[in-house]
């Protein structure tokens, strides 16, 4: 009874070990006497003890691989280092196990190919500026030859690229002097800006004073317009009052008298007195008698 009891004990035990419990995004590759046999997915499952056995553990997540930097020539020979960082995931956990002799190697082998067959066609500059055909170029070169492997690769990023030291030199004095040349354009252009504003401001300044001077002229000249049209509508009405008074040879006499007043009471320093007041007396009643007529 003791040893039948541990048969069945050391049974049970044997046939609870082929119990398997599959967590999320995780795939087992099982093999029945050494063939492979099937692939099982999440959830409760049970391999046979000693015939059957889980050859491989795949994780269905996508995967990030960090590859380390890889040497490269561009096509003008300058060698530099660039590094990349390989998204990629497994979509079949049979071909991935059986397809390839350890794929991780096998990726970061094939990108480093990859890549120092597309950089070879490149020169430093388009190099340096165009990571993303680089990127796009590897992601579709590997997704393909990685295929036969059940891999995907998604994503494909081109991290560092190093060039040599006398070349980063160069570029960093490159680089300083285009900041320079654009400082110096940038303060040019503001001085130039600068004077033309000035110089709107001074012709604005300038045609605004013409106008008001232009105008002060026009306000004069009309003044004076006015001022002389005043005076001889007051000439012609002093004529017409004269006219309708009908003046005698004493008022001519006494207006010719006191005209000759203030002629001396003006400024004048001279002053000449016709020989004969007569003659005034003569053209003041010619005036007189053209007013009557």
């Amino acid at each position: 009874m003791g040893y039948g009891l541990i048969i069945i004990i050391v049974l049970v035990a044997i046939a609870a070990a082929g119990i398997k419990i599959i967590p999320q995004s995780k795939a087992y590759v099982v093999e029945r006497l050494g063939a492979y046999h099937r692939t099982m997915q999440t959830g409760l499952r049970y391999v046979v003890p000693f015939i059957e056995r889980v050859a491989n553990n795949v994780s269905l997540k996508e995967i990030v691989k960090d590859f380390a930097p890889q040497p490269v020539i561009t096509k003008d020979n300058v060698t530099m280092q660039i590094d990349t960082v390989v998204y990629f995931q497994i979509t079949d956990p049979k071909l991935y196990t059986y397809g390839v002799e350890n794929p991780i190697n096998a990726i970061e082998n094939l990108t480093a190919t990859t890549l120092r067959n597309i950089i070879g066609e490149l020169e430093l500059d388009e190099t340096l500026t165009s990571r993303d055909v680089i990127n796009t170029k590897m992601r579709s070169i590997l997704d393909e030859a990685t295929d036969p492997w059940g891999v995907k690769v998604n994503r494909v990023e081109v991290k560092n690229i190093i060039p040599p030291r006398d070349i980063q030199e160069s570029m960093e004095k490159q680089m300083r002097a285009e900041r320079e040349r654009r400082e110096a354009i940038l303060k040019a252009e503001g001085e130039k800006k600068a004077a033309i504003l000035i110089a709107e401001g001074e012709k604005e300044s300038m045609i605004l004073r013409a106008d008001a001077q232009k105008a002060a002229r026009i306000k004069d000249a009309e003044g004076q317009a006015e001022a002389i049209v005043k005076i001889q509508e007051a000439t012609a009405q002093g004529l017409k009052l004269l006219k309708e008074a009908k003046m005698d040879d004493a008022v001519l006499k006494l207006k010719s008298y006191e005209a000759l007043v203030n002629m001396a009471n003006g400024n004048a320093t001279k002053l000449i007195v016709p020989a004969d007041l007569q003659g005034i007396v003569t053209a003041g009643s010619a005036i007189a008698e053209s007013l009557k007529k």
